[in-house]
């Protein structure tokens, strides 16, 4: 049962990243074509092409600046959120968990659309700019807040809630008693959801293309592509991202590792 369980295993795993793998390959791909189906040799190309295409920059920028505010917005509406809901009785608790899930099972079309319209209808009263960056950031906001709940919440169920009093007790205020006892120990729930909203609004497409505007993202940007030849420069493009997420997972699993030592030490001394 154990070999077929890890055969099991390494399938599932192969099936996942497969495709990542004959992607990074084929980003160092020397052919001038761009094959997709045949390996030539290996050459930079691609990436130097990369730094050169102004437009594919451009959308890559937007994406970046529109993942890094709504990643940060989000993580700190929802911690906030969070604490707050913990906080409430059992059955309003309830009732408002509910409604913080149901922007993740809501299809993405129906977001995106009933965003616009929302977008849209505003600007007609209020007066403003048409849809663009404000009205993408906003949007990317409103998907990756409740998946930043649901990240810090199992750490607030965790703590003792009587921490933040004894430190009262101590002689902390309240605002110390948060920063220095609470927030240390929600902090690995923070980042899950700091990363998971950051990963989140940099893949999006469906919502961003019904809220965008003129502005172009890197997805909206890749699937303009896709009506004419998508260019070998998005292997080299996405190798890159994923390089980048794979650091700040390792990243953050060192520092969660130490921390986990760091804990374990003094009640071992004990």
């Amino acid at each position: 049962m154990k070999t077929a369980a890890r055969i099991y295993t390494f399938l599932i795993f192969l099936f996942l990243y497969a495709p990542i793998v004959v992607l990074i390959i084929f980003s160092f791909n020397s052919s001038s074509v761009g094959s997709r189906s045949v390996f030539t040799g290996f050459s930079l190309r691609w990436y130097n092409q990369l730094f050169q295409d102004s437009m594919l920059l451009a959308a890559l920028r937007n994406t970046l600046i529109i993942a890094v505010v709504a990643a940060a917005v989000s993580t700190v509406l929802g911690t906030a959120a969070a604490l707050g809901i913990t906080r409430m009785n059992k059955w309003l608790r309830r009732v408002v968990m509910d409604v913080t899930n149901f922007p993740m099972v809501n299809p993405d079309i129906v977001t995106g659309v009933s965003l616009m319209l929302l977008f849209v209808a505003g600007n007609k009263l209020i007066g403003g700019s048409t849809l663009g960056m404000a009205s993408l950031i906003l949007a990317h906001i409103t998907f990756c807040l409740p998946y930043v709940i649901l990240s810090v919440m199992p750490k607030l169920r965790q703590m003792d809630p009587n921490l933040a009093e004894a430190a009262q007790d101590l002689g902390c205020t309240p605002r110390a008693a948060f920063f220095k006892v609470v927030l240390p120990e929600i902090m690995p729930g923070i980042m899950t959801g700091l990363i998971m909203a950051f990963t989140l609004s940099i893949d999006d497409f469906v919502v961003s293309y019904f809220t965008s505007g003129t502005t172009q993202t890197l997805p909206i940007f890749i699937y303009s592509m896709t009506r004419k030849r998508v260019s070998p420069e998005i292997n080299a493009l996405s190798t890159c991202l994923f390089g980048i997420i794979i650091v700040l997972l390792l990243i953050i699993n060192v520092r969660t590792a130490k921390d986990k030592k760091s804990d374990e030490a003094p009640a071992k001394e004990v």
